[in-house]
């Protein structure tokens, strides 16, 4: 895998020298994300795989036509080892009239039943399970069916769901208001109808990603019909049971997720990978690494146990080179997908082992002083990844989206007030590295801690527009961290059987496995521990 990633360097010189950082690297915490280390470097054997974990679909859009090329996208992207995410509500709902074929559309939730039966089949013909993400706007007129979906036996057994929540639903919610699905009108619907668009009870103007066939507003918002109305806390009490009985769908803050993308000013994210890590815009790829916290406690179980900050700076250094190196060979196999993570050169590195970590420094999950210990250790992860992020620009040049101009919009403006209060106008031109940099809601989070930092980026630009998502690990936690907490989370369990998909066989096999905080505890302290004895 390091000698993979540092071939990506151009010097002969570089490449060893690069070789050998990632290797210590490797050695010192980092992990890169499951199809890095299956497929970097196995190139020879294994030409058509990515070494992207995840990606997001092309928007779907509602012609019979593009949801089919979609399903080929889709199953080119599975069979390279991505998983995908997709938004379906974007399909007009059940019932609705399709003028073209003289009937009566069957609805979105009949077309993921296609995703669905495409994604088992690749992966069964490939021996390791697809993975797809089906998001779904709580406005759409089918939203109910789509929350039901998954208590039919068998029914999209190859898909995570979630809701794309809104703010306007959320203060319906808080009011016990009327919540009023619906769906875009075209101007022909309009005007053969005679719908009157000022009238709230048949028409409301929502955000929706497409545009074209649809009438919208100066705000960029587009006219849809009403279905019907209902009480806001009927959907969300169902939402709710659901979630409770089923654990599912998820729960997707989609205007906030918007509100803080780096990209906010050119990205309209309405997915996101199967795990729900990364919101990612159409054809964005999820290219994921992970630092082990436990590889940098010292002394632990004792009272001299403490945290090496010095060395896991350095770590963050070098692996963000290295996934940023992984763009290079990114083995996608759509032109879109490659054209943009070459564009934005996004990734996502996160960290494992906080529960593990915690125990060892003799800290208690959620007390005061480890929240303290979290908040350290994300914001340090953050600044020396964008510091790198000014360096590596400095070195091989910026993203290339931010050095590209934008023409400033009222839509824009109405999103960042401050940037009237900054002199600028609609139909002025700016860099991206400046919107990225300087009105990033996030980028401004990190400007509170590293201010100088934040302006040579708006000056100079980044080497990638994103760098940090906290993943959930499971499966590089348990074969490469010795099964370290996943993520952020606190061990699920110090003893504890997990069944275990073996290739080339039909039954999962059962493992039993302890916490790495108790394997630990047992090398270092006590090797008769055990979680419910009594023995120190």
């Amino acid at each position: 895998v390091a000698r993979a990633l540092a071939e990506v360097e151009t010097a002969p010189e570089a490449r060893e020298h690069w070789h050998e950082r990632f290797l210590w690297a490797l050695r010192h915490g980092a992990i890169p994300a499951g199809r890095i280390t299956s497929n970097a470097g196995a190139l020879a054997y294994k030409p058509a795989t990515s070494t992207i974990n995840c990606t997001v679909s092309g928007t779907i859009r509602d012609s019979m036509n593009d949801i089919l090329e979609k399903v080929h996208e889709a199953g080119l992207t599975l069979k390279a080892g991505c998983g995908i995410g997709y938004e379906f509500s974007t399909l007009r709902p059940r019932g609705a009239y399709v003028s073209g074929a003289g009937a009566y559309t069957s609805g979105p939730l009949s077309f993921m039943d296609i995703y669905d039966k495409m994604c088992f089949t690749i992966s069964s013909a490939g021996g390791r399970r697809g993975a797809q993400m089906a998001t779904f706007s709580v406005g759409h007129p089918d939203v109910m069916e789509f929350v039901r979906a998954k208590r039919e036996n068998g029914r999209l057994r190859q898909f995570n769901c979630s809701l794309l929540i809104t703010a306007e639903f959320m203060e319906a919610v808080k009011h016990d208001a009327p919540w009023r699905p619906a769906f875009p009108l075209s101007r022909e619907e309009v005007e053969s109808e005679g719908i009157d668009l000022r009238d709230e009870e048949r028409a409301v103007w929502r955000e929706w990603p497409v545009h074209e066939g649809y009438i919208t507003d100066a705000q960029g918002l587009v006219a849809c019909r009403v279905y019907r109305t209902i009480r806001a806390r009927r959907l969300w009490d169902l939402i709710m049971a659901s979630t409770y009985d089923y654990a599912e769908p998820g729960f997707i803050l989609i205007d906030k997720v918007n509100e803080m993308n780096n990209n906010w000013w050119c990205e309209d994210v309405r997915a996101t990978n199967p795990c729900g890590e990364q919101p990612l815009p159409p054809y964005g790829s999820c290219l994921l690494g992970s630092v082990n916290l436990t590889k940098f406690v010292r002394d632990p179980f004792t009272g001299k146990a403490r945290f090496d900050w010095d060395e896991y700076r350095e770590v963050v250094s070098v692996f963000t080179r290295m996934l940023d190196n992984v763009v290079e060979i990114n083995g996608l196999p759509l032109g879109r997908q490659r054209e943009e993570i070459f564009r934005k050169r996004r990734h996502g590195m996160g960290y494992l082992g906080l529960g593990s970590t915690l125990t060892m420094l003799r800290m208690r999950y959620g007390a005061p002083d480890s929240i303290g210990f979290t908040d350290r250790v994300t914001r340090e992860m953050a600044v020396t990844g964008w510091e790198s992020a000014l360096e590596l620009s400095r070195e091989k040049g910026p993203a290339p989206i931010l050095e590209e101009s934008f023409t400033v919009t009222d839509e824009m403006l109405a999103k960042r007030p401050e940037m009237r209060a900054d002199g600028v106008r609609a139909g002025d031109r700016l860099p991206g590295r400046v919107l990225h940099a300087r009105y990033s809601r996030y980028m401004q989070r990190l400007a509170e801690a590293a201010p100088e930092l934040v302006e040579a980026l708006a000056g100079e630009g980044a080497r990638f527009t994103h760098h940090t998502s906290i993943a959930p690990t499971g499966t590089i936690s348990l074969s490469l961290a010795n099964n370290a907490s996943n993520g952020i989370e606190p061990s699920f369990a110090h003893r504890y059987s997990r069944n275990v998909i073996r290739q080339g066989r039909k039954t999962k096999e059962k493992v039993d496995v302890c916490s790495f905080e108790l394997l630990a505890y047992r090398a270092l302290v006590n090797p008769a521990a055990a979680p419910d004895a009594d023995s120190p």
